[in-house]
């Protein structure tokens, strides 16, 4: 009988949570190389060239440039082939996306943009969409590592804050992350001129996990995968339930697990119910641009009287 293969997103979490913080669980110094441009961020070549380095049976494929989501894909080659498209959209052992979201700490103390996160033109999903060698469209399963960096000193940086968050947790409508990453048509000839250009590009705003005090300042790995505590290393610290407004007596329920020693003796599993906080309860209208004030007052006298 073939062994079985273990979840690779508590391989990634084990191996991330070694990296970044030591026994006792406090931040492990870092440093890293300097932006090229805008898009460019050192962090997530950094982490993929931990994963790459670190995972015994599984490689760490980065995405080929900016711009691309996810920033990289963990799995395991070999089962991969002898795998049905059907269930590598779901098996976690074989084959995960994983898109890094940085965050920097506030004055306040608080993770910045604690009550709402951007996404940019790709909404969060618990599948994400990629393609295989032969440019046959693949659906795989969606995490998302939140992590809050601030500074250690000069040139070293630290993380403060880090969860490993199962895309569900975030949002489960694969439908409508098809329909804002698909192909948008670009609006032409826009303006009294006719070469203006509208790009089309959507913003969106979604839940921010380390907005939620519990999972602020500790290494989580937040699943819908049940995850045996004998025999690991990692303990459910955690159970989340996050309610589906269509049926708000249902809930879509997902486990917290932290490293073995970062658990207090004696705890309790704890269950919490949509922990997040929510970006915005109720837009009617989009935010206009803010307004520029003038400090005059024309005179309220008659066109007529304007001289020209």
């Amino acid at each position: 009988m073939p062994m079985s293969l273990s979840d690779l997103t508590l391989e990634v979490f084990l191996i991330l949570r070694t990296a970044f913080f030591a026994n006792d669980g406090t931040p492990i110094p870092f440093g890293l190389r300097a932006k090229r441009n805008t898009q460019d961020d050192p962090l997530d070549e950094y982490i993929a060239g931990i994963l790459h380095a670190d995972l015994q049976d599984a490689t760490c494929h980065r995405a080929p440039g900016p711009l691309t989501s996810p920033d990289m894909v963990v799995f395991r080659p070999d089962s991969c082939i002898q795998t049905s498209r059907r269930r590598l959209r779901v098996d976690l052992s074989r084959i995960v996306g994983i898109e890094v979201k940085k965050l920097e700490r506030a004055a306040s103390g608080q993770v910045a943009r604690s009550t709402g996160l951007d996404y940019n033109t790709t909404p969060p999903c618990g599948t994400m969409r990629v393609y295989d060698q032969t440019q046959t469209v693949l659906d795989i399963p969606g995490f998302y590592l939140f992590v809050c960096q601030e500074s250690a000193g000069p040139d070293a940086y630290k993380l403060t804050a880090m969860a490993l968050c199962d895309g569900d947790a975030l949002n489960t409508d694969f439908e409508f992350y098809l329909s804002i990453t698909g192909q948008r048509k670009k609006g032409l000839g826009m303006g009294s001129y006719a070469d203006g250009l509208n790009r089309q590009r959507p913003m969106l705003i979604f839940a921010n996990p380390l907005g939620a005090p519990q999972l602020d300042h500790a290494a989580s790995l937040v699943s819908r995968n049940r995850i045996e505590s004998e025999g690991t290393a990692v303990s459910m610290v955690y159970q989340i339930g996050r309610t589906l407004p269509d049926d708000p007596k249902q809930q879509n329920v997902f486990a917290v697990y932290r490293f073995h020693d970062d658990v207090p003796p004696g705890w309790e599993l704890q269950h919490l119910i949509d922990p997040f906080p929510r970006p915005i309860r109720r837009v009617e209208a989009t935010q206009g641009r803010g307004k520029f004030v003038v400090p005059i007052t024309p005179s309220r006298s008659d066109e007529s009287d304007v001289e020209i």
